[in-house]
């Protein structure tokens, strides 16, 4: 590597060590146990977890999951994005270094988890309901996050842009899972 290459390395790991020891004293100090929107927090997490472990559909636990967890992935992938490039932030974490880790690993993807199920179960289109999940979620769910400082947003950021965020994640995550049922199916026709 060049010198200035390895200069321009150190420095990063130097500043991201001092930004992590800066996250976990304002952790202890402003989102640990002792607060009242830790336990929100916590809330967030485990309360979808449970609904969605009585109400899934064993029978499409496997569909359900990956469609879950696909969202899961590509919406902790845009909230790190958008905290890295300070456009949002969210003040109060379950663990340090894992923003938004209720929303981004529970509430969201479960929710779109149950609503997926819902729609495929009483066959209706998924495609109009998540849009007015995605309104929930941005017009809704948001504001009131914005009102008791759970979220925080920068540079311009508002609900419509995250409102398009939860439909193109959705979008996303609901192609990826169409392209696998696709292939399962084209391996079951070729196989048989």
């Amino acid at each position: 590597m060049k010198e200035n290459q390895t200069e321009l390395l150190n420095q990063i790991r130097s500043i991201l060590e001092e930004l992590n020891q800066l996250q976990l004293e304002y952790w202890k100090s402003f989102s640990y146990f002792h607060t009242w929107q830790f336990w929100i927090v916590v809330l967030a997490l485990i309360v979808p977890i449970i609904v969605l472990l009585f109400t899934i559909d064993k029978r499409k636990t496997l569909l359900l999951g990956f469609f879950g967890l696909n969202y899961h992935v590509w919406f902790a992938y845009v909230n790190k994005i958008g905290i890295n490039m300070g456009l949002w932030e969210y003040p109060y974490e379950l663990v340090p270094f894992l923003p938004s880790f209720a929303l981004d690993a529970s509430l969201v993807p479960v929710s779109f988890m149950l609503l997926y199920q819902w729609t495929l179960n009483r066959q209706k289109n998924i495609y109009l309901y998540s849009v007015l999940l995605s309104a929930f979620f941005a017009f809704v769910l948001k504001p009131i996050m914005v009102n008791f400082h759970f979220f925080h947003m920068f540079k311009g950021v508002n609900y419509i842009y995250l409102f398009l965020f939860y439909i193109v994640l959705f979008i996303i995550s609901k192609l990826i899972t169409n392209l696998f049922l696709w292939l399962q199916k084209q391996q079951s026709i070729n196989g048989s």
